[in-house]
């Protein structure tokens, strides 16, 4: 794993094999929003919250002062689902690419980190539609199976996709029309996602609608 043009993704239990845990069987996980970039929380996992996370698409750790095995949100509904898994070079801590439903933080707050501590896509210098479309295509791209990934079932599923769309659309439509202003964003968030993925499902792109956009602005 200390190779800098090796492939540090970990997609399957036999990519696991190359990981240095400590005397404790353990390894720091630094979980990431995939779509802005924002640090959400470091916590510790074993080979088995790995192989879990593997299996399941969600995140799962352990607990260093119960050893126990425990899933992020199982609880409290504040789940992270995964989009990704990365060793770093050394292969002693792995980089968790994650989309969250809810605040990481036991305080309530959106990072362990606290206000202020994420870096927003846009003052980083990347649009978030851009960030999240990166992250849609990296998904096609590496033909994550659709058990542990959302974005992948979708893909490979034309009536869900479909049917989802038309979801999304139905509870934003109710959201603004119940004046529900934070609900309204919510939904419309969500049926950006949902629009894109059908976009590159069609082979169409990000910037294929922004090109027809300046078309009708001409």
């Amino acid at each position: 794993m200390t190779d800098g043009g090796t492939d540090r993704t970990l997609a399957r239990p036999a990519d696991l094999e190359g990981l240095r845990f400590d005397e404790r069987g353990l390894l720091p996980v630094v979980a990431q929003d995939a779509t802005d970039g924002r640090v959400l929380m470091v916590a510790w996992a074993d080979r088995e919250a790995l192989e879990r996370t593997l299996e399941t698409g969600r995140m799962h750790y352990r607990s260093r002062s119960r050893s126990t095995l425990w899933e992020k949100g199982a609880t409290s509904g504040n789940t992270q689902t995964v989009v990704s898994l990365h060793a770093d070079c050394d292969g002693d801590t792995v980089l968790a690419l994650v989309e969250p439903a809810g605040p990481a933080c036991h305080t309530g707050e959106a990072t362990c980190f606290g206000p202020g501590s994420g870096v927003p896509a846009r003052a980083a210098g990347r649009d978030p539609l851009d960030a999240l479309w990166s992250v849609l295509a990296e998904r096609r791209r590496s033909a994550a199976p659709a058990e542990t990934s959302y974005t992948a079932r979708l893909l490979g599923d034309e009536n869900l996709r479909l049917k989802k769309l038309g979801e999304e659309a139905t509870e934003l439509a109710l959201a603004l029309a119940t004046g529900k202003r934070e609900r309204a964003v919510e939904e419309a968030a969500d049926l950006l996602y949902h629009v894109l993925v059908g976009l590159l499902a069609a082979g169409a792109s990000l910037d294929d609608v922004r090109a027809e956009l300046a078309a009708r602005a001409r």
